[in-house]
């Protein structure tokens, strides 16, 4: 006689570890992360298109020494209002500048970037974060990624780096903020009532989800 047909019990067994497996480890919330980025670079479209002409920040013949720190103080708070934009991208190149030339802090930047993004901004809520056979907790992971910036930006080098950066951005736009001649400039109702340094930002994005609204 001959012997019974064996059952494909392996095959079924490893369809089920390989599910299995793949339930374990959650995929990123791919979705999220592109309607992240989507608003993100929409809103910097919208806010950068603000910006004024570069030829009209250098110009030479607007340049002049203030007579007193209350003239210099009236220059700065009207070049910030119009100049924002400009002078927001100034801070940010003395930022990528600072960084570039120190790639061991650039690094640790962005790998603490992609912590918070694929352990906790961008992972699926229902899907717990495990570790080493330990599942942690919303919370936990929350607080050990607090813990882990604080350390990184005060305890490191990284964050004097940044700070020193962000202080040379300053002064440069303080500096010219000063020197410049604002008689020249013009603002219309909208931005005067608008007039903080990141309102534009806040600005952009308001316009920018009435647009998706409609």
């Amino acid at each position: 006689m001959s012997s019974p047909p064996t059952l494909p019990v392996s095959t079924s067994q490893s369809t089920i570890s390989t599910t299995s497996t793949t339930q374990s480890q959650p995929p990123i919330a791919t979705p999220a992360f592109r309607a992240f980025i989507s608003r993100i670079s929409s809103s910097l479209r919208q806010a950068f298109s603000q910006r004024r002409p570069w030829s009209e920040l250098i110009d030479r013949s607007s340049i002049s020494r203030p007579e007193t720190l209350a003239e210099a103080y009236s220059r700065i708070r009207k070049n910030f209002t119009y100049f924002r934009v400009n002078y927001l991208t100034l801070i940010i190149f003395a930022l990528a500048v600072s960084l570039i030339t120190h790639p061991f802090s650039l690094l640790v930047l962005l790998g603490l970037l992609a912590s918070w993004s694929f352990l906790y901004l961008f992972r699926p809520s229902d899907q717990p974060l495990v570790l080493f056979g330990r599942t942690f907790a919303d919370r936990e992971t929350l607080g050990i990624l607090v813990v882990l910036t604080i350390f990184v930006v005060f305890l490191t080098t990284v964050g004097s780096l940044l700070i020193s950066a962000l202080m040379v951005g300053l002064a440069i736009v303080s500096a010219h903020g000063a020197f410049r001649v604002p008689e020249d400039l013009f603002l219309d109702d909208q931005e005067v009532s608008s007039s903080g340094f990141l309102s534009f930002l806040g600005g952009a994005a308001a316009a920018n989800a009435a647009i998706q609204r409609v």
